[in-house]
């Protein structure tokens, strides 16, 4: 059984599908992995041992009957605390929602448990998605696993640490602004953030509608292609595509921006990631972006009001319920008009247009950090004031939140460890739709690169 401990979720599919180990057997590993382990992580907000147990038997007895079998067939699974499962509680981080039982899946649920997923329960989240560090008042702080002192991102939280920490093969994340994409850096996983639109959002609680985005957690770019597949309802197969060439594939470093402001060790840990590309044959080329302020100050609009939409009412009858940082983001939303945010939605046009010309007529992707600064410990993710808190939210946010108001593509992929020793990644965006592409030369890198493979030493039981 200690071999599983090294297997990624294609392993374990391919592993399931030969009869190499039956799904009982494989979910029990993972119940009492997620127990042991996630429990001390708090990883876990919910865990459905005697349905995914009963669930896996199922799955056992088709296969035992030569019934087809899904995409995941028998693999176990956890998701974020906001992707429903009707019937069992969801509180998505909450203090409000604490007793909130979905009477209906979410649509991606719906889509794994057609592909024979085993659902093993709910993962840790920031309150109501908002926060990328992992707090939680109402529940506790998430733990990283490579170093419980330090904070694992957020708000997919426990998504990052359960694969990271091996509980589980794969978890579900949403990303309104570097949500999928912080937890991923900071827990040394993959993350996939799809083009806006791409993955149905329809029966998972929202932060920003026009924000939100539901992606792949996972170990490598190879189990995200096979996750993005289902979580697009098979329409695509990504992983079909993944081992094309690369060679010739331009990859941009923009001059302004991103790079500006990076930790000296962390800028120097990702360049060292450069000659691997180049290995591959791939063309490295400098590139001119967008001033990147205006399009930051529209998307800051577009989730303050949007995200007041939902909170509204709750604001006015249990504003106290809130912890203090989540609320004062909310209340953001009061600051702005209807004709601003009109203007940040119309916009969106323009400066999508404007990153398109400017940025992917010289490259196919851009290679840009996913966060500039060290992951902080989470002493210091909530020393001092309320508006100390809230700058250093920003500073993690401040390379990834522009990509959800443009509605690009982009995954963050393990790329070292800092001298702080915590997980480094970068992120690669892609045009609208280029999914296959950023998934691929993540494929390629992988394939020359172990990062991904590391295991935290808590993990290793």
């Amino acid at each position: 059984m200690n071999d599983i401990l090294h297997w990624d979720l294609c392993t374990a599919v391919e592993a399931i599908r030969q009869k190499k180990i039956s799904s009982v057997e494989l979910t029990t590993w993972s119940i009492d992995r997620l127990k042991k382990i996630g429990g001390p992580l708090n990883a876990i907000f919910r865990l459905d041992e005697e349905s995914a147990i009963k669930r896996a038997n199922v799955l056992d007895d088709l296969q035992a009957h030569h019934r087809p079998l899904g995409m995941l067939h028998g693999v176990p699974f956890a998701h974020k605390d906001l992707i429903f499962m009707a019937g069992r509680n969801a509180h998505v981080g909450s203090k409000i929602l604490k007793k909130n039982i979905p009477d209906q899946n979410s649509v991606v649920m719906d889509y794994f448990e057609a592909a024979g997923q085993v659902y093993c329960g709910s993962l840790h989240m920031t309150e109501f998605a908002l926060g990328p560090t992992g707090f939680n008042q109402h529940y506790g702080h998430a733990k990283n696993p490579w170093n419980p002192l330090y904070v694992c991102g957020g708000s997919s939280s426990g998504s990052a640490i359960a694969v990271s920490a091996r509980l589980v093969f794969g978890a579900i994340g949403s990303d309104t602004g570097g949500s999928i994409r912080h937890p991923a850096t900071m827990c040394g996983v993959t993350g996939l953030k799809p083009t806006s639109g791409l993955v149905m959002t329809e029966g998972a609680f929202p932060l920003a509608h026009t924000l939100d985005c539901i992606g792949p957690i996972a170990q490598s770019a190879r189990d995200c292609a096979k996750m993005l597949t289902v979580l697009t309802n098979q329409q695509t197969h990504y992983e079909t595509s993944i081992e094309l060439p690369v060679k010739g594939v331009r990859v941009g470093i923009p001059k302004q921006y991103f790079w500006e402001g990076v930790d000296e060790n962390i800028q120097q840990v990702l360049f060292e990631n450069i000659r691997v590309f180049q290995e591959l044959g791939m063309q490295i080329v400098e590139i001119d972006n967008p001033p990147m302020d205006p399009i930051n100050q529209m998307m800051a609009v577009v989730m303050a009001v949007e995200s007041l939409e939902v909170h509204h009412e709750w604001l006015r009858h249990f504003a106290d319920d809130y912890a203090g940082q989540v609320r004062a983001r909310i209340e953001l939303g009061y600051q702005y008009s209807n004709e601003d945010y009109r203007q940040a939605i119309n916009m969106r046009k323009v400066y999508r247009q404007q990153f398109e010309d400017q940025v992917f007529s010289q490259c196919d992707v851009m290679f840009i950090p996913t966060i500039q600064v060290h992951t902080p410990t989470i002493e210091q993710s909530t020393r001092g004031s309320l508006e100390d808190v809230l700058k250093g939210v920003g500073r993690l946010t401040h390379v990834t939140k522009a990509m959800n108001y443009l509605g690009l593509p982009a995954i963050s992929l393990p790329s070292g460890f800092s001298n702080q020793e915590m997980p480094v990644g970068f992120q690669l965006v892609g045009r609208d739709y280029s999914e296959e592409l950023i998934l691929r030369i993540g494929y390629a890198y992988q394939t020359q690169t172990q990062w991904h493979q590391k295991i935290p030493s808590c993990a290793a039981i």
